[in-house]
């Protein structure tokens, strides 16, 4: 076969083809790694924003009202199915009481129950969320909006 003057008989891809689809390799892989993340941490990390923004709606109303509120987890015997609770809170302002997820279970550090005003400053508080094997601890200073916190290091 005669060859032309421009290329040869075996036509195959260019180098230019070769890495648009390596990039595009490469980007579904790493759109699959990043999908795979453990859902369960990544569940009980979504309680623990909301349970956030619930602390801190509780909390400007205590301020607001000048009452005291606090948030303590439901005892395991509870009949009215609620898995937490805000003491003191007006009826007049509902907040949700229960978890999105089963299985979520919720221990105050060092204390039955978080105060959440009407103080405007508090005293450091903590609360562990936990979900199966994973937790994430919920903080604050006493001062700045409860977010989460690494868990402290053991004593040595």
């Amino acid at each position: 076969m005669p060859m032309s003057a421009h290329g040869s008989k075996f036509k195959g891809f260019t180098l230019i083809e070769l890495l648009v689809v390596l990039a595009i390799v490469a980007i579904a892989s790493s759109l699959v790694v990043v999908s795979m993340r453990d859902s369960g941490q990544a569940l009980l990390e979504e309680e623990a924003e909301r349970l956030g923004a619930l602390l801190e709606s509780a909390r400007t109303e205590a301020r607001a009202s000048g009452i005291t509120v606090r948030w303590e987890p439901a005892s395991a015997d509870a009949t009215d199915g609620a898995a937490f609770r805000f003491p003191g809170l007006p009826r007049s302002t509902q907040l949700p009481t229960r978890w999105l997820r089963d299985g979520v279970t919720a221990e105050v550090v060092g204390a039955r129950a978080l105060v959440l005003g009407p103080e405007p400053i508090l005293p450091p508080q903590r609360v562990v969320l936990r979900r199966g094997e994973h937790s994430v601890m919920l903080a604050s200073d006493g001062l700045a909006p409860f977010s989460r916190a690494l868990p402290a290091a053991p004593a040595p």
